[in-house]
């Protein structure tokens, strides 16, 4: 689940929790119509877990918290989340541990890896195309504008180091007038490079993963994110400071 956007002069590609993305310079930065035209789907029913407060539990200490008692939960309105990291940063395992810790439910999660994977899993040639890109980020948009619309929250789980990435997002939520809060995954390159081989994937170098990470260095700074219209900013610690994805889950609560 960490593509979303194609880095210059590499197409980088994976399947599962890492895919083939759009280049920057085919990402639609506005919206003609809205998604499908303007017309949306009816939304079915409610998810498990809507209207539930989502507060994350605060007992217990840290293992590797040094006794200290963990700091309040950060809270996250309804709306669209955007997480922002290169590949292997740790948003994949964060959600995972949102969703096991019942903060969110498994369907607000929306990742253009995991419609990829849908559409055309037994096609890998096929799912290369622009055509295919195409018809992935307008599902993927279609699937953030319905729960937007329904008022529940989406979490759009991909990359997103890009400004042009980012600027779609943020026009699909500006259509429903909601919130759009930024978290953003940073860790040392280190550590990256460290979590990047410890995943064993192939579709992906350490060169790519540099890339990732240089970009997300020049464009993805929380004033950055700010001065493109995200609501609130915030860092999800990792590796570097020594917190486990359920540890970095705990310090969040969603509404």
């Amino acid at each position: 689940m960490d593509g979303d956007e194609q880095l210059p002069h590499d197409r980088v590609h994976g399947h599962g929790h890492g895919g083939p993305n759009p280049r920057p310079d085919r990402v639609r930065t506005g919206l003609v119509g809205g998604p499908r035209g303007g017309l949306l789907p009816d939304v079915h029913g409610r998810l498990p877990g809507e209207g539930d407060d989502g507060v994350a539990p605060t007992t217990g200490l840290s293992k590797r918290s040094g006794g200290r008692t963990p700091p309040p939960a950060i809270r996250v309105p309804a709306g669209l989340v955007v997480l922002v990291g290169p590949p292997a940063s740790g948003k994949t395992s964060f959600v995972r541990a949102l969703i096991a810790r019942r903060q969110i439910d498994a369907e607000a999660v929306v990742s253009t890896d995991e419609i990829r994977a849908e559409f055309f899993g037994t096609s890998p040639a096929e799912a290369e195309s622009g055509a295919a890109d195409a018809l992935i980020f307008e599902e993927r948009d279609r699937r953030i504008a319905v729960r937007l619309a329904a008022g529940h929250s989406a979490v759009a789980e991909s990359t997103n180091v890009t400004p042009q990435a980012r600027a779609r997002l943020i026009a699909i939520a500006g259509l429903f007038d909601a919130s759009v809060t930024m978290l953003r995954f940073d860790p040392d390159v280190i550590d990256l490079l460290q979590q990047h081989t410890e995943r064993g994937r192939t579709d992906l170098t350490a060169a790519d993963v540099r890339a990732y990470a240089a970009v997300m260095t020049r464009e993805a700074g929380a004033d950055q994110l700010r001065s493109e219209g995200a609501t609130a900013v915030h860092d999800v610690p990792g590796r570097r400071e020594a917190i486990t994805p359920s540890e970095a889950a705990a310090r969040f609560s969603f509404a």
